[in-house]
C-alpha cells in the first residue's frame, strides 16, 4: 500500500518483486492510483508497476506501459494489452518468463528496446498493424517462441529483435 503523501516512485522500483500480489495507492495521493492491481501515474497515464495479478484497466487512464512495468515478473503469466495503449517502453516485460503469449493491439505504435528479452515461456506474439516501430532486442533471448505475426505499419526493427526465432508471419498489406 502506498501511502497518499508518495508523490515520487523511480524507474524499476518493483523490479523483480515476485512475490508482490497486491499495488494500493491511497485515496487523496495527488500523483498517483491503483487499479486493477497496477500502480498508474495519473498525468501522463503511465502504468508504472505490475504483478502477476494485475490486469491493465479498460479505460483511457492507461496510455503507456512504462519502463520495467513488470519487469521481473516470473508469475505473470497472461496480460491482456487494451485498446488505450499506445507504447510499451523498453523493459515493460522483460524476464516474465511465465508469460505464454502476448498480443499488441493496433493502438500501440512503438515496443522499446528489451521490452519483452527474457520472457522464455513465450510461444506466439501477435504485432498489430498500428506499431511502426519494434525496439532493439525487444524479444531476445525469447528461447519458447515459434511463431510471431507482424503487422503492416511496422517500419523498423531493431537488431537482434527476433534472436533465436525459428518462424516470422509477415501480414501483407
Amino acid at each position: 500500500t502506498i501511502p497518499d503523501s508518495v508523490t515520487s516512485i523511480g524507474i524499476d522500483a518493483f523490479s523483480g518483486c515476485t512475490g508482490l500480489t497486491s499495488i494500493v495507492v491511497e485515496e487523496g495521493n495527488p500523483v498517483y492510483h491503483s487499479d486493477g492491481n497496477c500502480l498508474i501515474q495519473t498525468e501522463s497515464k503511465t502504468l508504472v508497476a505490475g504483478c502477476y495479478s494485475s490486469v491493465i484497466p479498460y479505460d483511457v487512464s492507461v496510455t503507456s506501459i512504462g519502463y520495467y512495468a513488470f519487469n521481473g515478473c516470473a508469475g505473470l503469466t497472461s496480460i491482456t494489452i487494451p485498446d488505450s495503449v499506445t507504447r510499451i517502453e523498453s523493459e515493460a516485460f522483460s524476464g516474465c518468463s511465465g508469460l505464454t503469449s502476448v498480443s499488441i493491439p493496433d493502438s500501440v505504435t512503438s515496443i522499446g528496446d528489451y521490452a519483452f528479452e527474457g520472457c522464455t515461456g513465450l510461444t506466439s506474439v501477435t504485432i498489430g498493424d498500428g506499431v511502426t516501430s519494434i525496439g532493439y532486442k525487444c524479444f531476445y533471448n525469447c528461447t519458447g517462441l515459434t511463431s510471431v505475426t507482424i503487422g503492416n505499419g511496422v517500419t523498423s526493427i531493431g537488431g537482434s529483435a527476433f534472436y533465436n526465432l525459428s518462424l516470422i508471419h509477415i501480414s501483407e498489406p
